[in-house]
């Protein structure tokens, strides 16, 4: 077995396979390396939004814009104590370099959607890959190992190997379940970490965001920083550790495989559906997006200012239901982590149309309650009676109709109308979920992971959440963007040795 490889990738999301790619293109012998049984990371549970500008499509579609003002527009999502800490120096450079990113992908054979409008970016930006980013991983995976890269599943990566001078040299692998012991692997030019975020570690939630945090869980199970721990391990600098995007209010997933899902996602099929797409119709295509909305988008914290509770299996009310983040937390508490939102029929009339509604992509598509009904009957149902809405959860009846009880009485001491007993929709089971996390490795624009006095860790780089670099990567499609931009560039530079300025 070769143990020798020019670069080594650790990781086999979004991030780690453009690396490994972009560095197979340009001559190099790369070894990618994934912990789980198959690559795809959180890239392959996306949407796969990737907001970029000065892009082809929007050339086509007579959008004029610049990274520049790309940029402004991306400092305009977050709140200003947070946008504060951004690294706007490293999130220009990435900006000024997604358009090249993007049309690389296209280059490959992936197809785009759009651009959508995405406030406040000031243009659309926003471009949708058919069918979803499981398209990402097919393309990326097939394109290196067409190229001769070599991958290895199930090689969780347990520490980085150094030399005297503390240059990182390469890895040890996990040899594997029941064998013990590990597997060496050097590589000449670099190691790159592209493990992902930390959003499912609640040693390292609670570590940097508090102990009131660490029971709420990541939405993808398997993100627990590994590549964070890593880099600390050798001295590497992090920042950001505790800005996290969410925690919020999601619903489950679907049993099984969705619509989604199971469309091609490369080849000759996935081209010619993206082709197709450019003629369909605009109501088509809201249709398509709100079988995403009420899949992977928050309900709207609105529900609960117009008297939307919160249950749990026991048929109790645990929180305020308007306090943020105290409701997430409170939710991560109860049984199975679980809860449910109960609407009367005044409510569930109310949020059946515009302007009111339980989910939403802005200025795209919006979800109302009649479309949880039709297209997530798993998690939506709608009852004359309490009781029956109880019984389809096997939530006690008695205890259910005395939090309603309990709730009357509340709403009557603040001279609001009781609850309509002729109807009631139950949406859930919903759970408390980071989604991402912006804590990353300090880097410089070379990648190189840097110290605490900013001074780089010699053969060692990071990119995608791993190498956020203290970016704040608020809104849709800039994380995915930025993975696939990092991990093309940091693929290139290590394989040409152009490490004094990047190239597109």
């Amino acid at each position: 077995m070769n143990n020798d490889y020019d670069i080594i990738v650790v990781g086999g999301g979004g991030s780690g396979l453009a690396a490994a790619v972009s560095a197979a293109e340009h001559g190099a012998n790369v070894l990618l390396l994934e912990k789980q049984p198959a690559l795809g990371g959180t890239t392959g549970i996306a949407v796969g939004s990737f907001t970029a500008s000065q892009t082809r499509l929007q050339e086509r579609n007579g959008i004029q814009d610049s990274p520049e003002s790309h940029n402004e527009d991306a400092g305009k999502f977050p709140a200003a104590d947070i946008e504060a800490r951004n690294n706007n120096e490293l999130r220009r450079f990435f900006l000024s370099h997604s358009a090249d990113t993007i049309h690389w992908l296209m280059d490959m054979g992936l197809t785009f959607h759009g651009p959508n409008p995405e406030p406040p970016n000031r243009v659309p930006r926003m471009h949708n890959v058919v069918p979803g980013a499981k398209a990402y991983v097919a393309t990326l995976h097939a394109r290196l190992i067409k190229l001769g890269g070599t991958v290895r599943v199930d090689s969780p990566v347990v520490r980085l190997l150094q030399d005297g001078s503390l240059r990182v040299t390469g890895v040890a692998v996990e040899s594997g379940a029941g064998q013990g012991g590990e597997i060496e692997f050097l590589a000449k030019r670099g190691v790159v970490l592209a493990a992902g975020d930390y959003a499912n570690c609640p040693n390292t939630i609670a570590r940097f965001k508090g102990d009131r945090y660490a029971s709420i869980e990541g939405i993808n199970p398997d993100a627990d920083g590994d590549g964070h721990q890593l880099a600390e391990a050798v001295g590497v600098q992090l920042l950001n550790m505790d800005v996290t995007y969410g925690p919020e209010l999601r619903f489950v997933p679907p049993p099984g495989r969705t619509f989604q899902q199971l469309l091609p996602t490369s080849g000759v099929a996935a081209r010619v559906m993206g082709h197709l797409l450019s003629f369909v119709p605009q109501f088509v295509m809201n249709a398509m997006i709100r079988r995403l909305l009420v899949t992977w988008q928050h309900p709207e914290n609105s529900l609960f200012d117009d008297g939307a509770i919160l249950i749990n299996r026991k048929g109790c009310r645990f929180c305020d239901e308007t306090l943020w983040p105290d409701r997430e937390i409170a939710v991560a508490a109860q049984p199975e982590k679980e809860c449910f939102i109960l609407l009367d029929r005044s409510l569930a009339e109310r949020y059946s149309q515009w302007p009111n509604f339980i989910s939403t992509a802005p200025k795209i598509a919006y979800a109302y309650v009649a479309d949880y009904l039709r297209l997530r009957p798993d998690i939506a149902i709608q009852l004359a009676r309490l009781e029956a809405i109880a019984d389809r959860h096997a939530i006690p009846q008695e205890s259910l109709r005395k939090t309603i009880a309990e709730a009357n009485s509340e709403r009557a001491s603040n001279n609001l109308k009781p609850f309509d007993d002729a109807q009631w929709t139950l949406l859930g089971p919903a759970k408390a979920y980071f989604t991402t996390t912006e804590g990353g490795a300090a880097i410089n624009q070379q990648f190189q992971t840097l110290d605490e006095n900013g001074q780089p860790i010699t053969g060692l780089y990071a990119v995608g959440q791993t190498g956020l670099g203290g970016q704040i990567l608020w809104g849709h499609g800039l994380h995915i963007a930025w993975a696939m931009t990092s991990g093309r560039l940091v693929g290139k530079q290590l394989a040409t040795g152009s490490s004094k300025s990047i190239p597109n």
